[in-house]
């Protein structure tokens, strides 16, 4: 009996059917292997898909109080060189309903463009403007956490908020986050605003902001733990208790960290305070990047901190590559029709993943479509990011970074 040739006139019994003995047979062993990969991958893919589903149980929505908040709040924003949006976010701020008493300070930190002037032209009695001249930070500290800082002292509120300079706050943005935090005992709030996204890059980086943490967080977990680890927090908005605010050593106990948020979160849950990664796209909008450039020098700034050191950031893109890219590579690439059936499903499960997001959170669906293509820039902007670090280039509003 002579065995089955290779190729595509290979043997086939009587009933015109080929052996699935003999299809196996003649898959090399290189093909094997990779069938076993993509089939891991895409197992992994559907997991994360599975947890981020189960994750929106845990995802809180903060809600308007049915009563003003008696307490005394204070909204801080600091802006450096923010003239383009420092008007909307201020009036934002001093829009807000549901307050019985707050005040809005924002720190001028050295602005050369026309903030001073735009800020000027803002008048209310809840507002008061502190300008500090153009200078390096003292020793130890970055621009941001210093100037936040700043802002901490001159607060007079029972409760904190700090919101960037390129935020517009929803109406009852600070009420819903004041009643979520004392209603739940929370130290600290940490609402991951809505992301407007400029053409190029931005539209396909930003929306996996929201995603990965949500994706990646147990949150029914990580309320009460006080694991580093289980910490995610993004600075355009955090409303802080005060005392516990103080207790963790407010800004200070983050002077040189480039993600301060995070580390602030980390040094709250140190200081024995709890603290909620909440949903804040009906509370608050931020537009980060208007152009793929802007984005490049945003992230290459931070990134390399992101993942605990070189060894992390190299195992986590590592891992982010073999659950999302490497199924859509085995779907259009592969020669074995079982592996691209794999490579389907792990690419329909990335997709799952980040439409169970976007529906929540009114990020672009579209996009998530693009989720190879977005996890390999991802993985780039982590490549350049260690590069600008380790040639000591990367900078931020006009300053050194480390």
């Amino acid at each position: 009996v002579l065995p089955p040739p290779s190729g595509r006139h290979c043997w086939r019994n009587r009933y015109g059917h080929r052996p699935r003995a003999v299809v196996v047979a003649n898959l090399e062993p290189a093909a094997v292997v990779m069938r076993s990969i993509v089939g891991a991958a895409s197992l992994g893919a559907a997991a994360v898909a599975v947890h981020t589903a189960t994750n929106m149980r845990f995802l809180r929505k903060p809600k308007a109080p049915s009563s003003p908040v008696s307490e005394h709040v204070s909204i801080l924003i600091p802006a450096r060189n923010e003239a383009t949006t420092i008007a909307a976010a201020v009036r934002s701020a001093l829009t807000q309903r549901g307050l019985s008493s707050f005040e809005v300070i924002v720190l001028d930190d050295g602005s050369t463009d026309a903030t001073a002037s735009v800020l000027a032209s803002i008048h209310d009695s809840r507002l008061r403007i502190e300008r500090a001249p153009d200078l390096m930070p003292p020793a130890g500290w970055l621009g941001k956490p210093w100037a936040c800082h700043r802002l901490s002292q001159s607060a007079t509120g029972t409760v904190i908020a700090f919101i960037d300079a390129d935020v517009e706050l929803a109406p009852d943005a600070i009420a819903s986050c004041v009643a979520e935090l004392r209603t739940n005992g929370f130290a600290l709030i940490a609402p991951y605003p809505h992301q407007y996204a400029g053409p190029g890059l931005p539209a396909l980086i930003q929306p996996l902001l929201t995603w990965s943490w949500v994706a990646s967080i147990p949150l029914g977990i990580a309320e009460r733990s006080p694991r580093p680890s289980l910490s995610a927090a993004n600075g355009q908005l955090l409303v802080f208790d005060a005392d516990a605010y103080k207790r963790a050593g407010g800004h200070t106990s983050v002077a040189s960290d480039v993600l301060e948020d995070i580390e602030i979160m980390r040094a709250i849950k140190a200081s024995g305070g709890t603290a909620a990664t909440v949903d804040g796209s009906h509370l608050a909008s931020c537009r980060m990047y208007d152009t793929s450039e802007e984005l490049i020098d945003g992230y290459s700034k931070s990134l390399w901190t992101a993942f605990g050191g070189a060894a992390g950031s190299i195992a986590v893109n590592a891992l982010l590559m073999g659950l999302y890219v490497l199924p859509a590579a085995a779907m259009v690439t592969s020669r074995d029709r079982r592996t691209r059936i794999l490579g389907a499903a792990g690419y329909a499960a990335g997709i799952t993943s980040r439409t169970v997001v976007a529906v929540r959170t009114g990020e672009s669906i579209a996009s998530a479509f693009a989720h190879p293509a977005a996890i390999s820039a991802f993985a780039a902007l982590n490549v350049l990011s260690w590069t600008r670090h380790r040639a000591g280039t990367n900078t931020w509003k006009g300053r050194p970074l480390p």
